[in-house]
């Protein structure tokens, strides 16, 4: 881990982020002003369940791995943090311990906010009350969202929503192809869905033949996005 300067590239990346570019101008420059930069490599742990909390991060380079371990040991993955996410901000309002897992997907730089300053942007900008509860009203909702496909749909179905919510987070289009630029191995996603690898690896061949995708080693190329629209339906 080294603590070293943004740049202006990463720093976009946060600005353009969808929940803090809608905060306000001054806002959005205390929080920059608080925060330090730290770079991870991939793999490296950022905090574990149970531990205290004592920052609040903004992805800027990467992607933050968010997951825990079932009473029976399985690793299950939550969600991938993309650049632009700020995450952390649950356990410092109400004091209790982390609640997930969280390590460096790629290399991985992070916005930093300590415990005190994180209280100290709350004081002084009564606007943050304000668009933390939206962010969190907004997790809740696709919380609700993923726990009704998880009860109510087919693996196959869930899959191909998983791929859609990862090219509108990562999609990087070339021609008529979308690459997905976050670089998922086939286990990876059987975590996020809460299935096996072979399980997840049979439906992948199946949007192959339909030619909704293209399974290379550790990306995947979608050549349909109204295939697997209509996958995810049902």
């Amino acid at each position: 881990m080294a603590t070293l300067a943004v740049t202006p590239e990463e720093l976009q990346r946060v600005e353009c982020g969808a929940w803090f570019s809608r905060l306000s101008a001054g806002l959005r420059s205390d929080i920059l002003e608080q925060a330090v930069v730290r770079r991870y490599a991939d793999g490296a742990s950022l905090g574990t369940r149970g531990g205290p909390p004592e920052n609040w991060y903004g992805v800027a380079r990467g992607a933050v791995r968010i997951s825990s371990v079932s009473l029976s040991g399985k690793q299950v993955v939550l969600t991938y943090a993309e650049p632009g996410t700020w995450f952390g901000d649950i356990a410092l309002f109400d004091g209790l311990p982390r609640t997930h897992d969280a390590s460096a997907h790629g290399d991985t730089a992070l916005l930093v906010v300590r415990k005190a300053d994180f209280k100290a942007l709350l004081a002084r900008h009564v606007e943050l009350y304000d668009a933390l509860l939206r962010l969190n009203c907004r997790r809740l909702r696709l919380m609700f969202n993923l726990i009704e496909d998880l009860n109510t749909k087919p693996l196959a179905a869930r899959l191909a929503r998983q791929i859609l919510l990862l090219v509108k987070s990562y999609g990087v289009e070339q021609g008529d192809e979308i690459r997905i630029g976050l670089q998922l191995a086939q286990e990876d996603l059987a975590q996020l869905l809460g299935a096996s690898r072979q399980r997840v690896n049979q439906e992948l061949k199946g949007f192959e033949r339909q030619g909704a995708v293209r399974v290379e080693p550790t990306r995947l190329v979608v050549l349909s996005r109204d295939k697997l629209l209509a996958i995810a339906k049902g």
